[in-house]
């Protein structure tokens, strides 16, 4: 099954059905960006909106992209705020949004999707304004190791969606490669247990000026 044709099907009950990694994605997610000021935001992969509801109460423009159309659909149901804009995108196609057109960019749980980073670095590069954030959070390699992939429960059983692992060695040298340092890192844990492995790895990249 095709990556958009599950999300389609992922998109009647992905709000609803319990989702450790959805749930600690939202949390740090504003853990991470409240840190920061932005008042422009494209928002790759945005889903059923559930980051974006965050995102519209600090910034006064989002162009949020999505390659499922039916994702879109619980977005723009759930979200009527005027500040936000939601578009359908093939985000391995160029972009169709104005070059410096944002002071952050957001990619969460959607790059494990993407098997070749350099591209989407590429057109981040493009659309942030100089001095920009690109924020990353996905399911972390090490959860990745022992099994843990992108799935959902159908009435024929569980779907299971085709994923790529990307090391943080990767990000940090697609990163450079494309005009871009390191701001910040973390790993995300669903509890405090010591010897727990990492759920998500969030990373805070700046455009160089």
């Amino acid at each position: 099954m095709s990556i958009e044709k599950a999300y389609n099907l992922w998109a009647e009950c992905y709000d609803t059905n319990e989702n450790k990694t959805r749930d600690l994605d939202q949390k740090s997610t504003i853990e991470v960006l409240s840190r920061y000021n932005f008042e422009t935001v494209l928002e790759l992969g945005c889903g059923t909106g559930k980051n974006t509801k965050w995102l519209v109460t600090k910034a006064k423009k989002i162009i949020a992209l999505d390659f499922s159309q039916e994702m879109l659909n619980k977005a723009t149901n759930k979200i009527k705020n005027s500040n936000v804009l939601f578009k359908k995108a093939n985000l391995l196609e160029v972009w169709d949004i104005d070059n410096e057109f944002a002071d952050l960019i957001t990619a969460s749980l959607m790059l494990e999707h993407i098997k070749n980073l350099n591209f989407i670095f590429k057109q981040a590069q493009l659309k942030l304004k100089s001095n920009g954030l690109f924020f990353i959070n996905e399911l972390h390699p090490f959860k990745q190791y022992i099994g843990s992939k992108a799935r959902f429960d159908t009435e024929k059983g569980t779907e299971v969606l085709e994923v790529y692992t990307h090391h943080v060695s990767e990000y940090v040298a697609m990163a450079n490669k494309n005009g871009f340092f390191l701001e910040e890192i973390e790993e995300q844990f669903d509890g405090v247990e010591a010897d727990e492995i990492p759920r998500l790895l969030s990373l805070v990249f700046r455009k160089k000026i």
